[in-house]
């Protein structure tokens, strides 16, 4: 469905205009991501560079951090050239596709208890450093991942990142939050707790035996309510929702995102979504103002991710690519492009593609 980018609503001037970029991640995160491969010998200062991203700076106390899409960038970047979708964690590569065969088992399960029960199958036969299964004590379960060579324990960033992964694709499987009541991890408590109330939004206990994510078990009852249709779209732009930190669209926002997800390559209008979310143009367009935000605001944000995705993963065509984004003819979306990254297509692809 073709649309202009002009703004839906012009009298939807927000006081507090939400940017595309979102929160910095921290710089701690960012060595985490490269630990695995520097640990190989390789050097990733170009990697760096490739993401926009100063060696020399990021190293230096005080470093803001980077942006999501730096981060993304950074590991799509690592991902080609590795093939390791784990990026050097993990004793065995886990290949390409890895992540999609997990999400696909966890689709296929009736119930949050199947899912991860599935999930964990398909992760035990991917690799062979961790046992991951379903646990369950008195009014709590999780997602428990032990090392199975007892001498050892999985690297920070790998606990940190099987833990913060595989817990949001729970969530998404569920289509419905899945609170957690606390996150443990074998490595001592670090010194500084910088970006973790971001990434691990609830009680985090270091030094244990085995790490993980716990919740209410009444929640493992909660139905699987994606399909094939949305788990495609999903994974057009999986490593932006689950790699970067979340980001808080607003609750009507998140909506919105979600079901602008969900349609996917379809555009739908505001009256379609507000349709779908049983309310009226006016009043959605209230909401969405009330939080700092528009429908055309999370269309392009959405758009952008795709297109960072979509450049970086495949060989699709800026004119295939303009049209699943919803532009109507290929220069529009390059200028849009060059808009929201600073980069052209085309620059953008010899820099991060595939």
């Amino acid at each position: 469905m073709a649309e202009n980018l002009e703004p839906m609503a012009k009298d939807l001037k927000q006081q507090k205009p939400r940017v595309n970029t979102g929160t910095s991640i921290a710089p701690v995160f960012v060595f985490g991501m490269l630990s695995g491969l520097k640990s190989k010998g390789i050097d990733l200062d170009g990697h760096l560079r490739q993401a926009g991203v100063d060696p020399e700076a990021l190293r230096k106390p005080g470093y803001a951090g980077v942006t999501p899409m730096q981060y993304v960038a950074l590991f799509y970047a690592l991902l080609h050239d590795s093939k390791d979708e784990c990026l050097g964690l993990f004793s065995r590569p886990f290949k390409p596709g890895s992540f999609a065969l997990t999400a696909r088992e966890g689709l296929h399960a009736s119930d949050l208890r199947g899912a991860i029960k599935r999930m964990a199958a398909a992760l035990n036969l991917l690799q062979d450093d961790v046992l991951f299964s379903l646990q369950i004590s008195g009014e709590e379960a999780g997602l428990h991942m032990q090392s199975i060579e007892p001498a050892s324990h999985a690297a920070v960033f790998a606990q940190e990142t099987m833990v913060r992964v595989l817990w949001r694709l729970a969530a998404w499987l569920l289509n419905a939050p899945l609170p957690i009541r606390h996150f443990d991890f074998t490595y001592p408590e670090p010194d500084t707790q910088e970006g973790y109330n971001l990434v691990f939004p609830a009680a985090r206990r270091y030094g244990q035996a085995a790490f993980g994510f716990w919740f209410a078990a009444k929640e493992l009852k909660t139905p699987v309510s994606r399909d094939e249709h949305a788990l495609r779209g999903f994974l057009t732009d999986a490593y932006t929702q689950v790699i970067s930190p979340p980001r808080n669209f607003g609750a009507v926002g998140q909506k919105v995102r979600n079901f602008l997800m969900r349609s996917y390559p379809q555009w739908p209008s505001l009256e379609e979504v507000a349709e779908k979310l049983h309310t009226t143009p006016s009043s959605l367009q209230r909401h969405l103002a009330a939080e700092h935000t528009s429908l055309q605001w999370l269309k392009d944000d959405l758009r952008r991710d795709l297109a960072i995705s979509r450049l970086s993963t495949s060989r699709v065509s800026l004119v295939q690519l303009a049209s699943e984004l919803g532009f109507s003819d290929s220069p529009s979306f390059q200028r849009a492009f060059k808009k929201w990254t600073g980069k052209h297509c085309g620059a953008y692809r010899l820099r991060y593609g595939v």
